[in-house]
């Protein structure tokens, strides 16, 4: 075989001192992003709490939280006295972009607009899911003051320092918030074991087409959200009032007998009982109900596969 010629290094072949300096740095890579794993992940699913609050989707939240720890392998993490409240500043700045383009997105959203689902075995009181949507309300900068102080209970000083504003403005910016989330906290506590037994009970009596026991459990001024965006049916207009979701679940409900519904799991959806089903057309949904006084004063539907793919 012909050798090389001078100055030309074999196809495949990495030599000398060149090819040393470069496992070299993938080894100080693989060094790095170890170490920066290492603190990072314990923080992890606070940040994605945070991050989630903020913007409502879990992939949204995901990809801020992943920035994060891009960002954080790039710093000089010897210098970084406390490392959670470092990432939490920077998962909240860049959650302060990201509502930027989301809430121009949500403009043209086709229908009622719901947070992705998050389905726990138990109730989450902090954020349930009609706060979360009484905060899409707010400014950016409203609901993180809000979130960071009142949800998470940071001090107004580490408030101030995390979305750069002076403490003062930063208690302006709760205060306002306070006022416009008032009426969306939760006025009636249900037990877990009662919810998930409303909860059942709920997608026994919707699909069984008993219309006397689904009306049963519902309140006078009942509503239902539907959230299909644009990519599975869903009422593109909230239902309001006891007689108008009759009307409407009477056919869904001939639908149901006809096609089938299976539930797949109950739980607390967005801090609500509800559940997940899989539907005649094999996709799966989710629904949150709203209790007050006992009977059902809210259902909130995500039908949207784009808010789902994180429940398969």
């Amino acid at each position: 075989m012909e050798p090389p010629r001078r100055g030309l290094r074999p196809v495949g072949r990495t030599g000398g001192r060149e090819g040393n300096r470069r496992e070299g740095g993938r080894l100080m890579t693989q060094a790095t992003q170890a170490d920066a794993a290492a603190s990072f992940d314990p923080l992890r699913p606070k940040l994605m709490r945070v991050a989630y609050r903020m913007l409502g989707s879990v992939a949204d939240a995901e990809d801020m939280v992943q920035e994060a720890f891009i960002r954080w392998m790039g710093a000089d993490r010897a210098e970084v006295r406390e490392p959670e409240a470092f990432l939490r500043r920077t998962v909240t700045r860049l959650c302060l972009d990201q509502l930027k383009s989301a809430r121009r997105q949500r403009e043209t959203y086709v229908g009622p607009w719901l947070p992705d689902p998050v389905v726990e075995e138990e109730e989450v009181e902090d954020v349930t899911l009609p706060l979360m949507l009484a905060l899409e309300r707010l400014s950016p900068l409203e609901r993180a003051a809000f979130l960071l102080h009142d949800v998470f209970g940071l001090g107004f000083e580490e408030v101030a320092a995390t979305i750069q504003r002076d403490a003062a403005a930063c208690r302006q910016l709760a205060a306002r918030a306070r006022t416009h989330v008032r009426e969306a906290r939760p006025r009636f506590h249900v037990e877990n074991e009662r919810g998930l037994e409303l909860a059942e009970a709920f997608f026994k009596a919707s699909r069984s087409g008993d219309m006397n026991a689904f009306g049963a459990m519902l309140a006078a001024d009942v509503s239902i959200h539907a959230d299909g965006g644009g990519k599975r049916s869903a009422a593109i207009m909230p239902i309001i009032g006891f007689d108008a979701v009759m009307k409407v679940h009477e056919k869904l409900a001939a639908l149901f007998r006809a096609n089938g519904s299976k539930l797949l799991r109950v739980g607390f959806v967005n801090g609500l009982p509800g559940f997940i089903t899989m539907e005649a057309d094999g996709e799966i949904q989710t629904t949150a109900l709203e209790i007050e006084g006992g009977k059902v004063a809210a259902i909130y539907v995500v039908r949207n596969p784009d808010k789902l793919r994180h429940l398969h």
